[in-house]
């Protein structure tokens, strides 16, 4: 069967089973977009081409499938380029089509030319321009295949106007017809290294697990779960990890990091094994890294072979599938003779679940006599720490300035608990993750590595797209919102009826507090101003429902009739105080051991 490039590339979607896809049109992508009109995909037309990219980050979060987005040439294609780093940061897949010039202007400065292949090399796992239409169901195989294999990440595929306009025999490739030579991710761990791990694990009195967003990526929580089920062994999860294991079971020490709990943080400084499972160990973690975990040995597990030793030297590294590698451990624990151990599960509000980790186990638990005889002390401290630095907030009833925390609060409280939680980058980020209770894996979509401003609204949107039975909120700040609060327009038109909480404090918050506390208090250029633009006229303008909230008793109204909305987006603008800090706080190139706790708990001596 003789097709185009256009529809051979459309066609190489379906058989990849691609539902739905984000995108703007224009020149040299034009012959891709005829075909879409005949194609099963769900297109989804977006407003800016960054939009395009962090829905379907969105979407690839909440659903493990590849996200996929097209755009055209030029401009088109490097408005896309910080999804791509985004992605390539957060290890999300991604498949992203640009249009490309012709093949007979490639390389003369035409309109609307970039080299983007060139541009995307460092932010992208591969990329491919492609000059044989008969080329393209192959390279569409490939890229998926890359994308989704290994450590997940974004992938680009550059098409020229031409080779989307010529004839080309239909096929589809076999697996062997894959051309990816030395592309051979690691899955399995060695048998001997696990071993050695295990025995780590078994003679540690101060062990931690270090939970990194590859538990999500890897499908690994319930793997996760049973391995701290049955050592007992505390847990701390990372920005990137929320959701993988629960926040209200017994054995979660929460987020750690510079703006993680006091436990979190304190537990890795004192630990004497870090058993590290799809983390990086990446700066805003360990603070000062020659300060980092002095005493631990570490046990460290990724996918990616380039992140073993890449920051710290682990005592025993493991190159495999972080599920497939706890699930050997466990079997090697079975091997030394672990029993194994039953722990009450409790779902939001249970009682076990606001037990403290120092709790002894439940009445007729099989709780193996060993190891976990050996960290009773150290639960106990745990617990310690837990009792004396939670995380703290003064609410004043009344007119008073409204603080976040109590915002993030009433919403947790009036929401499903597997809600999705999409958020923006900067305090509200941290508030996000400090104050909501993350119960369910996959709820949580936030940028971390990259830190990128104005993600929260087309991640959440995405997100709504890949999982439309769920009820979707982002939290946003005022200075994120800014950013791309225009794709509200798409998710009208499209009827995809996301909610937005925009933490006003007309700041740039996170820059205000780094500003108020180590430069003098010289604010420079951070004011927003609360009230331009206005953004209830703003939302209204933009077909969502708009609303303001200026104090604590009109909070727990707003939220109800937001939630009562579901044909059309919500925003609700609430006026936050502008002067609250985000506490713990390690400061940056400091020790963990420097941590700053709210001035409200005293010093933080240990």
């Amino acid at each position: 069967m003789e097709i185009t490039g256009a529809q051979a590339l459309i066609k190489s979607l379906e058989m990849q089973q691609v539902e739905v896809m984000f995108g703007l049109p224009g020149g040299a992508i034009l012959p891709v977009y005829d075909p879409v009109l005949d194609s099963s995909i769900r297109h989804i037309l977006v407003r800016h081409e960054q939009g395009a990219g962090h829905m379907a980050e969105g979407y690839a979060q909440v659903t493990g499938r590849p996200g996929v987005a097209m755009v055209t040439s030029g401009p088109g294609a490097t408005n896309i380029v910080t999804p791509l780093a985004d992605a390539y940061m957060d290890s999300i897949p991604l498949v992203v089509i640009t249009g490309q010039v012709a093949t007979s202007s490639i390389g003369t400065d035409a309109f609307q030319e970039s080299d983007i292949t060139g541009i995307t090399m460092g932010v992208t796992k591969h990329n491919w321009l492609v000059t044989d239409g008969a080329d393209i169901p192959r390279v569409v195989a490939e890229a998926f295949h890359v994308a989704t294999t290994g450590r997940p990440g974004p992938v680009l595929v550059d098409i020229p106007k031409d080779v989307a306009q010529k004839p080309m025999a239909w096929y589809w490739p076999e697996p062997g017809d894959l051309d990816l030579p030395g592309y051979h991710p690691v899955t399995e761990g060695d048998p001997v290294r696990i071993r050695e791990a295990a025995e780590l694990l078994l003679t540690a009195e101060r062990p931690v697990i270090y939970a990194g967003g590859g538990i999500l990526k890897a499908r690994a929580a319930d793997a996760l779960r049973e391995l701290a089920e049955r050592t007992g062994i505390p847990v701390v999860t990372t920005l990137m990890a929320r959701g993988s294991f629960p926040d209200s079971h017994p054995l979660c020490l929460g987020m750690p990091g510079m703006h993680g709990n006091y436990t979190a943080v304190t537990a890795m400084q004192q630990a004497d094994l870090l058993i590290a499972l799809g983390s990086r160990f990446d700066d805003r973690v360990t603070g000062k890294i020659d300060a980092f975990a002095p005493h631990a040995k570490v046990i460290h597990v990724d996918i990616d072979p380039a992140e073993l030793h890449k920051v710290r030297v682990a005592d025993v590294a493991v190159a495999g599938d972080c599920r497939l590698v706890i699930e050997e451990m466990l079997g090697a624990l079975d091997g030394l003779g672990l029993a194994h151990a039953g722990t009450t599960r409790a779902g939001r509000g249970g009682s076990p679940a606001d037990a403290p980790v120092g709790a002894p186990a439940a009445p007729g638990s099989r709780a193996a006599a060993f190891p976990r005889e050996r960290l009773g002390a150290w639960r106990a401290q745990l617990g310690e720490w837990q009792a004396r630095f939670p995380l703290v907030y003064d609410q004043q009833d009344g007119p008073g300035p409204l603080k976040p925390q109590f915002v993030l609060e009433v919403l947790r409280d009036a929401t499903p608990e597997d809600t999705i939680v999409a958020s923006g980058v900067g305090q509200h980020q941290m508030f996000a993750s400090q104050w909501w209770r993350f119960d369910h894996p996959y709820t949580w979509v936030n940028s971390g590595g990259l830190g990128t401003m104005g993600f929260a609204v087309p991640a959440a949107i995405g997100a709504k797209v890949g999982r439309p039975d769920k009820t979707v909120w982002a939290v946003d700040g005022d200075g994120c919102f800014q950013m791309t609060a225009q794709e509200l327009v798409t998710a009208t038109s499209e009827r995809i009826p996301v909610k937005i909480a925009i933490l006003n404090n007309a700041y740039l918050g996170m820059v205000r507090q780094w500003q108020e506390m180590f430069y003098e208090e010289r604010y420079s250029e951070v004011y927003l101003s609360p009230d331009l633009p206005d953004y209830v006229g703003w939302a209204e303008s933009m077909g969502c429902v708009g609303i303001r909230v200026e104090s604590p008793g009109e909070v727990a109204a707003a939220i109800d009739k937001a939630n009562a909305v579901d044909d059309r987006p919500v925003v609700i603008d609430f006026r936050t105080d502008a002067f609250e800090k985000v506490f713990p706080m390690v400061p940056a190139g400091a020790s963990n051991d420097d941590i700053i706790v709210d001035p409200s708990l005293g010093e933080a001596g240990r």
